[in-house]
């Protein structure tokens, strides 16, 4: 059906007539907001066809329902759908991989030597680390994290 088979005129007037017909009960029973409310709705339909924007609501209405009737209905689409999704599930998990991998750099400590002064004090015996009056540690593997802070404590004088 195209826009010229149909009766407008007719079709516009008669939705204002009802519409104004239900604005004044809405008015009798709701009050005054509600009816003029329903009016101002109700002015719509015959504005829309004596400014001409009918037809371009129609030509828009139109577009907008053959572009979803070509995308349910087109398997091309859909495979564009597909790949567009799986696009994006993509770049989430190598954000993720990324961040983890990221996150992992900060927390490695610097096993080269003359990397940085935790290297240097990672070089020094425990005896001399721990000074004559700290008590006796548990002696911890390279990969812990915690020479750092023994290093950091003992600077401040925290032992």
């Amino acid at each position: 059906m195209t826009f010229e088979q149909i009766a407008w005129l007719p079709l516009c007037a008669g939705l204002t007539a009802v519409g104004i017909a239900l604005s004044y009960l809405a008015f009798r029973r709701r009050g005054a907001a509600a009816g003029l409310r329903a009016t101002a709705w109700s002015l719509l339909p015959l504005a829309a066809y004596l400014t001409g924007a009918l037809r371009t609501l129609w030509n828009i209405g139109t577009a907008v329902v053959s572009f979803v009737a070509g995308l349910v209905l087109s398997p091309a689409v859909w495979a564009g759908v597909i790949l567009a999704g799986l696009s994006a599930l993509l770049f989430v998990v190598s954000g993720t991989l990324r961040g983890r991998a990221l996150s992992r750099a900060r927390t490695a400590r610097p096993e080269r030597g003359g990397a940085g002064p935790a290297a240097g004090a990672a070089r020094q015996p425990k005896a001399e680390q721990r000074g004559k009056t700290a008590p006796p540690q548990i002696e911890q593997s390279a990969g812990d994290d915690f020479s750092e802070i023994e290093d950091i404590l003992k600077r401040r004088g925290i032992s």
